[in-house]
């Protein structure tokens, strides 16, 4: 009579943990770690102009409502003209000063600018969903006043970005903003919304 090999329970742990444990440990790692590259920042969205329409002002209360599912969300108005300059030049700076003012040190910034990178929807997206891996602690878009940026603003931008070729008023460039960022983020989650 030939013996059996006796059917031992194999024993799947590597130095007494389970094999099961190891992968869920792992798989927890690596959700832990996408989490942390997707990781929404906080958006200001500052703005050089006069006061607002109540369209116009209509238009970003729903923007910033929707926005504020995916994340925290911030809309600064700057006074054009705050030193009320009669030069030109005056003018740039003062508001350049005043926006600098909203920026901090560890922010992505993102200026609006008609020499900017021309970008499209996806690419905003990526855009959004890549800052959280940067370091940044919030992402700022800045869009300028009358007559643009100043040299500080210009020279603090991580990115320039120009939202058309056409040139657009601050309020309209504010709208098509913050119809982009919401976009971004549908596609981000992919959602509907982009087609």
């Amino acid at each position: 009579m030939q013996s059996r090999p006796s059917k031992q329970p194999h024993n799947h742990s590597i130095a007494g943990h389970s094999f099961a444990g190891i992968v869920i440990e792992r798989l927890l790692a690596f959700i832990r770690t996408i989490q942390l590259l997707q990781k929404a920042l906080p958006i200001r969205v500052i703005t050089v102009g006069k006061n607002r329409s109540h369209g116009t002002q209509l238009l970003v209360d729903e923007y910033a409502g929707k926005l504020n599912y995916y994340c925290r969300f911030e809309d600064h108005l700057v006074r054009s003209n705050p030193k009320n300059a009669h030069d030109v030049l005056a003018q740039i700076e003062g508001e350049d000063m005043a926006v600098m003012n909203l920026i901090k040190p560890n922010d992505m910034v993102v200026v609006l600018d008609e020499v900017g990178e021309n970008i499209n929807s996806k690419q905003m997206a990526d855009l959004i969903g890549d800052a959280g891996s940067t370091g940044a602690w919030r992402l700022v878009f800045c869009i300028g006043g009358p007559y643009g940026h100043g040299i500080q603003s210009r020279k603090r931008a991580n990115k320039m970005l120009k939202l058309s070729s056409l040139t657009l008023n601050h309020q309209i460039a504010l709208v098509v903003l913050m119809e982009q960022l919401y976009r971004a983020w549908t596609i981000l989650k992919g959602q509907k919304y982009h087609h």
